[in-house]
C-alpha cells in the first residue's frame, strides 16, 4: 500500500524494494509491476548478509520480464560474506549473473553453521575465550 500512494503521489523517482520486509516474492513482484506502470526504475535493496543473493533474482527478473531494458536501472552490490552461502551471487561488469542452481540462493553452507553455531561454535567460543582474559 505505501508504495502504491508514494507512486500516485509522484513522491519517488526510484524505488528501492526491501525484499525480506515486504511479504515474500509475490509482494515484491506486485510493487515491481506497479513500479513499471508508473515508469519508476526499481533497485532491490541489497546490502546485508545474503540481500545481494536474495534480490540478483528480483533484479534479473525485473529485466528479462517487466523492463526489458538496463536503462535507468542501478544494481545494489555489497561484495561482503558471499564465502558464507552455497550459490554465492556473481556480478559481472555491474549486472548479476544468473545462479547456477535452482533455488532462492540463501541456503548458508554447513561450514559456516557449524563454525557460528551458538554456543558450541568456534566463533563463539573464541569470543568466549577473550572475553575470560
Amino acid at each position: 500500500v505505501m508504495f502504491k500512494q508514494l507512486m500516485q503521489a509522484g513522491a519517488i523517482d526510484v524505488c528501492q524494494i526491501d525484499s525480506c520486509r515486504l511479504a515474500g516474492v509475490n509482494e515484491n513482484l506486485a510493487v515491481l509491476l506497479m513500479a513499471a506502470k508508473f515508469d519508476i526504475p526499481v533497485c532491490p535493496h541489497a546490502g546485508g548478509v545474503g540481500l545481494c543473493e536474495c534480490v540478483q533474482h528480483l533484479a534479473i527478473f525485473d529485466y528479462l520480464r517487466v523492463s526489458t531494458s538496463l536503462e535507468n536501472r542501478v544494481t545494489e552490490f555489497v561484495d561482503h560474506l558471499h564465502e558464507h552461502f552455497v550459490d554465492p551471487v556473481r556480478i559481472v561488469d555491474g549486472h548479476y549473473l544468473l545462479p547456477q542452481q535452482p533455488g532462492y540462493s540463501t541456503k548458508i553452507s554447513s561450514e559456516t553453521l557449524l563454525t557460528h553455531s551458538y554456543p558450541d561454535g568456534q566463533v563463539w567460543r573464541e569470543i568466549g575465550d577473550h572475553a575470560t582474559e
